[in-house]
């Protein structure tokens, strides 16, 4: 008989909390695709079913997160990371509870996921993503 106590189940793996995705707000939506393909050669081209939403093509491997130049929304809307989550819900129950804030609740971005935008408490925003293909 073995005295060795067994190891506990190893933890379901958790998403890692990665950057997926980014938008860059802009004035003059041309002037700023002009600049970022020239200065990085980014792709950058208009987004399938989406008025004044461009996907930037980053050209980097498949872990490489793409972007989005989009109309600014208020004077102080500046860059925002998309960052991965098993849960938005949850995750911005979790921003609430630290202090933080939800700027936009739960949003379905149809076929693809959910978005949530947060604010943290240095006052900066960002954004989470939770892969689903069943959202509505």
């Amino acid at each position: 008989m073995s005295t060795k106590a067994k190891s506990p189940a190893p933890k379901k793996m958790k998403t890692p909390a990665s950057i997926v995705w980014f938008e860059i707000p802009a004035e003059k939506i041309d002037r700023a695709k002009a600049f970022y393909s020239a200065l990085f050669g980014w792709n950058i081209a208009a987004f399938p079913g989406m008025k004044d939403y461009f996907h930037i093509d980053t050209g980097g491997a498949d872990a490489s997160p793409d972007g989005a130049v989009m109309p600014r929304m208020h004077e102080r809307h500046t860059i925002t990371n998309y960052v991965l989550v098993d849960s938005v819900t949850k995750s911005m129950a979790k921003v609430e509870k630290l202090g933080g804030k939800v700027c936009r609740p739960k949003t379905a971005v149809p076929g693809m996921g959910y978005f949530a935008i947060c604010r943290d408490t240095e006052k900066n925003e960002f954004a989470l993503w939770e892969v689903n293909p069943k959202a509505k």
